[in-house]
């Protein structure tokens, strides 16, 4: 087949399959031209989960009526000035709208402020419909029909309605938490209306907006984040390590007020998390980083999804240091969600019981309670009290059995006397008992708190060990006979470049010749392991990301799994000292607030919860 010029139509068709991916594509691309335009209000209706109707109405500049031809033209755009690498707008290759239109029903219109009418011009399957007068306010309306109408075998790769149509709630919000001072509406036969109020610029607007669309509960389970190094500045809010998601979804990134779905920054997030989550846990995050654009490439995906940073190792670091730094600084607190839980186990009804009788429904209280021959309602104490009432039951005589031995929920009491008043003040509060061997009982000026004291202590010695660990030298041990590992040029030269971070974490490498490595020390933590594993490993790490965080992993697990079976065990009884003591650890150590495999230490619970329990508020 002799070489040919393809025709404008074929080229855009090409494009579309490249940028326009599925509805919610179509939407992100005229939301961002909307926000482009300086709108304040952007709204989006769907039909068919964006197949049959996609409008997106915004109140901005507007396009003159002089240039609607070229605005659908290929590779015309008002956004790029010269500079490939001075990128200010969330749109700049011109190919949007040309490529929608040649697969679509498509039609603009737009007025500017200066502009007596609107105009109006229509593509149909890349056919171009001569330019008319229209009515409309200042701004820009977009409409969609029949989406993918002239390539209908796109339509057999769509998903069903319902799951477009999240696709394009979820494109609409991520964009939304950029620009907190833009009302957005998304509303739809196809969906229950979507509004997210305009805000402010401010922290607190943008933290409102984040609230909008992640949840109320997400700022007081949040930490900010601040820092900068090097011309890069990051901002935005990371979720305390008891409050967690089962997937990714809800962690957003930003690179200057661009949503990204960035490998390197969801990987940054994993690792400064790593210690602290259990592996099927993920943080909640939104983070904004804000870097001189000739120092990131946003012109490496068709759907500008990804980017590509000059220096990854930099903004991988800043992440990771950032995160883990505000989670040390945050002290110790607990996650609204789990008093939440803990008061709804509490309320009336929350658990279908077995039988009539005032028990939890568990079976070990269901054999006590038969056990101690309750015959029915009116024995019970729980019976209201009548008219004849004559302190029966409540005499001395009769209460004397509840002095008879220990409580049997209390293994071990704080003490008779009031607890001092500095130890109310305190964050965990003073220690009042231990129940079940495991649970210790505190309290604090406004709340009860629960710690589970394995948990907690099996915390509190893993980050002494990480610290002596890290602190100095890793301990290594010399090899009888020097491990040769061969490796690709590039990767033996990268470790070769790491040796001297490796050597202080235990691991003795050196060139041995073209392509390969001699390792002559381990760590003696790993004992017996695969050197050849473990090389490979730090070798494609340091390739991605330019770290060695693998090895210092490996070693932190090793500090995990000592500090499980050296901490406090579930039911050892402890002394008021001792339990008094172990709150105050855990107040002075970071990331106390989970155990090492992500599991609370400690469930608070308000005392104005209790008292709503109580019927008192």
């Amino acid at each position: 087949m002799p070489i040919r010029q393809l025709s404008e139509t074929m080229i855009n068709q090409i494009a579309a399959g490249e940028v326009i991916e599925r509805p919610a594509s179509v939407v992100k691309e005229l939301v961002e031209n909307a926000l482009d335009a300086g709108a304040s209000r952007v709204e989006v209706v769907t039909a068919g989960g964006g197949l049959n109707l996609i409008r997106v109405t915004d109140d901005g500049s507007g396009i003159p009526e002089q240039e609607l031809a070229l605005a659908i033209a290929r590779h015309c755009t008002s956004k790029l000035a010269g500079n490939i690498h001075d990128i200010r707008s969330l749109g700049f290759r011109g190919e949007a709208l040309p490529s929608i239109g040649s697969v679509s029903r498509l039609s603009v219109r737009s007025r500017t402020a200066a502009g007596d009418a609107a105009a109006e011009i229509a593509i149909e399957g890349g056919r171009v419909s001569a330019v008319k007068p229209a009515a409309a306010n200042r701004g820009t309306t977009v409409e969609v029909r029949d989406l993918f109408f002239a390539t209908p075998a796109r339509l057999k790769f769509m998903k069903g309605e319902r799951a477009e149509s999240s696709a394009t709630s979820d494109v609409v919000k991520r964009i939304a938490i950029a620009f907190p001072a833009v009302r957005f509406t998304l509303a739809g036969s196809d969906r229950s209306t979507l509004e997210l109020p305009a805000t402010d610029d401010s922290t607190e607007g943008s933290l409102r907006r984040v609230a909008q669309v992640m949840g109320a509960e997400f700022p007081d389970n949040s930490i900010a984040i601040d820092a900068s190094r090097d011309g890069v500045h990051l901002t935005g809010h990371v979720s305390i390590p008891s409050f967690t998601r089962a997937n990714a979804l809800q962690q957003y990134a930003y690179v200057n007020g661009r949503p990204v779905r960035d490998k390197l920054i969801a990987g940054a997030i994993r690792g400064a998390f790593a210690d602290v989550l259990p592996r099927d846990r993920h943080a909640v995050t939104v983070l904004f980083l804000t870097l001189d654009p000739a120092t990131v490439d946003v012109n490496v995906h068709p759907a500008k999804a990804d980017v590509r940073f000059r220096d990854p190792g930099l903004v991988r670091g800043l992440i990771v240091g950032a995160i883990r730094e505000a989670l040390a600084n945050a002290g110790i607190r607990a996650a609204t969600s789990g008093a939440a839980g803990m008061v709804a186990a509490f309320r009336p009804g929350a658990a279908s019981y077995a039988h009539a009788g005032p028990a939890n429904g568990h079976r070990s209280y269901d054999a006590a309670y038969r056990a101690s021959g309750f015959s029915g309602f009116d024995r019970s104490p729980q019976r209201p009290l009548d008219m004849g009432f004559n302190g029966a039951g409540f005499r001395e005589n009769d209460q004397a059995g509840f002095d008879a031995g220990p409580l049997a929920s209390a293994d071990a009491r704080a003490g008779l006397a009031e607890p001092a008043e500095t130890l109310l003040g305190t964050a965990l509060g003073a220690a009042r008992a231990q129940v079940h061997e495991n649970y210790i009982v505190a309290q604090t000026r406004d709340s009860l708190v629960i710690v589970d004291q394995h948990a907690a202590h099996e915390r509190l010695v893993y980050e002494a060990l990480k610290n002596a660990l890290h602190s100095r030298a890793v301990p290594s041990q010399m090899l009888l006979l020097p491990e040769i590992v061969d490796l690709p040029e590039e990767d033996a030269e990268r470790l070769a470049m790491h040796s001297e971070t490796l050597a202080r974490f235990g691991l003795g490498i050196e060139r041995f010749g073209p392509g390969a490595v001699a390792v002559r020390e381990t760590p003696s933590m790993l004992g017996e392991t695969n050197v050849q594993q473990l090389v490979r490993d730090l070798a494609d790490e340091i390739a991605d990301n330019d770290t060695i965080e693998t090895l210092k992993e490996r070693l932190d697990k090793i500090a995990a799994t000592m500090a499980c079976h050296g901490s406090v065990r579930s039911g050892r009884l402890l002394k008021a000292e001792e339990m008094n003591a172990l709150l105050r650890q855990m107040e002075a150590t970071p990331g106390s607030g989970t155990c090492n495999h992500g599991r609370p230490t400690y469930i608070e619970l308000k005392l104005a919860d209790i008292e709503r329990l109580f019927g008192r508020r």
